[in-house]
């Protein structure tokens, strides 16, 4: 059935006005993201296939092309979900820029909401001015972190750029332990020394896990 052919009353759009958006189902919601289908399927019916395969709380992560992967979405169509989800994810973190980050908590408050929903190991510089607050984020590296692929040249440039007067260093454990790693206390470590070269200090690395942290400046290891 064509999206026309479903009654106006019914139809995602029409609901969201009438209703608002908490009225609507995850699938409909995802249709209204879609716009149309495909020959065969309303956009409804495409949304409902796409949940099939991957759960909502795993889209944000989606890249490019995991979505292009799904029947009925082009190249412009997962380029507008890449877009969507990645400005949700920025709104969603809510700490941007509005307050000094105090301790590890603020970190990874702000960080878990950027940085979870993925299978994937990420790596995320916070550059900071002198009152602690956050200038920029930029994720470094994704996948397995090691030292050796790791610059300090690439973080350190973004925050000489930025006139940083710190840096915190984050990443996240797909496992949900936060527990660090050889190779965490080895990058913190290298990053430390990078940081007293050039005199831009690194306040933290912090791990984000499921539903805990671990923070190498609480723990007496920075």
């Amino acid at each position: 059935m064509r999206l026309l052919e479903i009654p106006e009353e019914n139809r995602p759009r029409e609901r969201l006005q009438k209703l608002g958006p908490s009225a609507l189902s995850d699938a409909e919601l995802l249709a209204i993201m879609l716009g149309n289908g495909t020959n065969g399927e309303n956009a409804i019916e495409v949304a409902n296939r796409f949940l099939s395969k991957f759960s909502l709380s795993k889209l944000p992560a989606l890249s490019v092309s995991e979505f292009r992967k799904i029947k009925g979405i082009g190249e412009v169509k997962a380029t507008q979900l890449k877009a969507a989800f990645e400005i949700s994810k920025r709104a969603s973190s809510g700490i941007h820029n509005s307050f000094a980050i105090k301790g590890a908590k603020d970190v990874y408050n702000y960080a878990s909401a950027k940085l979870g929903g993925t299978d994937k190991e990420q790596f995320m510089v916070l550059l900071l001015n002198s009152k602690n607050r956050i200038i920029k984020d930029e994720i470094v590296s994704v996948g397995i972190l090691n030292a050796s692929l790791i610059h300090p040249r690439e973080v350190f440039k973004s925050a000489i750029k930025e006139s940083a007067n710190a840096i915190i260093i984050v990443h996240n454990h797909p496992s949900g332990d936060p527990t660090p790693s050889e190779e965490d206390k080895v990058i913190t470590s290298v990053f430390k020394e990078a940081g007293r070269l050039l005199n831009i200090q690194v306040l933290d690395h912090v791990i984000v896990g499921r539903n805990s942290h671990y923070s190498f400046a609480k723990e007496g290891e920075l």
